[in-house]
């Protein structure tokens, strides 16, 4: 894959015909002898990973070429080299959910242009919506068509590259069909749209769009009020107003109303007694009644 158009938008991409994982591809090079490198942007990307991770060790796995595993590299650091503060780190996954789903939602839109077709009277879905579930799936229409995994990588002094660095990886689903998907709660863009998507063309608008708001960010002292960063996010989130059920560590499970988020981007839920609950990790799951 030549991809052309995301090249044009990051210091370095690097393409690999297959990858056991693209997280730790990154993660070796972003840590290894030669880490100077590879600056804050730079990206791996294939069609065929085999050894795919999600959250709490789950295994990802898609037949090659049909999806792409796409891993940023992030070098944080606020205006004059100050230290990017620890408490910006919780947004940065929202900020990467945030920018797949735009561009999900302009690969959508672009498709609709390409292959317009007449409206269903009978149909009283709303048509193709797409939303960011919290904190790091893109659904359309109520299915997971990307999923977004971060990992923190200590660098200490090494190199004068700063204290720390963040792999974001996602895995987007681009031309799979209904044999091919990983679970009944997937979908691809294909699947959604019924057009092809241009994989060039959503990937360099996920990463213009994904190293933007993080520039933005760190310009504003990593602070997501004043950044409008939670105002995006939050706009986006199709969790906030709904039902839900977290599933937390350790087994717990915490059901209520997600009501907005916090100034580290948990997910405040307000339980069945009326109690507000801030949540920084677990599996949620939209309840429809």
């Amino acid at each position: 894959m030549e991809l052309p158009k995301s090249r044009a938008v990051v210091p370095r991409l690097e393409f690999l015909d297959s990858a056991g994982s693209t997280n730790d591809e990154l993660r070796d090079a972003a840590t290894g002898h030669h880490a100077a490198d590879w600056p804050h942007g730079s990206v791996i990307v294939t069609d065929d990973q085999t050894r795919g991770r999600g959250r709490l060790g789950r295994t990802w796995l898609a037949p090659t070429g049909k999806t792409l595993a796409i891993s940023v590299l992030l070098r944080p650091q606020l205006p004059g080299g100050a230290p990017f503060p620890s408490s910006g780190y919780g947004w940065i996954p929202l900020i990467a959910g945030a920018a797949m789903t735009e561009a999900v939602r302009r690969a959508v839109d672009a498709a609709a242009a390409a292959a317009p077709v007449e409206p269903d009277p009978d149909d009283r879905s709303g048509g193709v919506e797409v939303e960011l579930k919290w904190p790091n799936d893109v659904l359309v229409s109520g299915f997971k068509v990307c999923g977004i995994l971060s990992e923190l990588l200590p660098m200490g002094d090494r190199s004068g590259l700063g204290d720390a660095a963040v792999v974001v990886g996602a895995g987007l689903n681009l031309t799979l069909d209904e044999h091919d998907l990983p679970t009944l709660t997937s979908t691809s863009l294909l699947l959604a749209t019924g057009v092809r998507p241009d994989a060039d063309a959503v990937l360099a608008d996920y990463l213009d769009t994904f190293l933007s708001l993080m520039r933005s960010f760190a310009e504003h002292g990593a602070d997501a009020a004043e950044s409008g960063v939670a105002e995006r996010v939050s706009a986006l989130c199709g969790t906030l107003g709904s039902e839900v059920r977290v599933e937390l560590p350790g087994d717990g499970e915490l059901l209520g109303t997600a009501e907005r988020l916090d100034g580290d981007g948990r997910l405040v839920v307000r339980d069945a007694n009326g109690e507000l609950q801030s949540v920084a990790a677990g599996d949620v799951t939209h309840l429809r009644y």
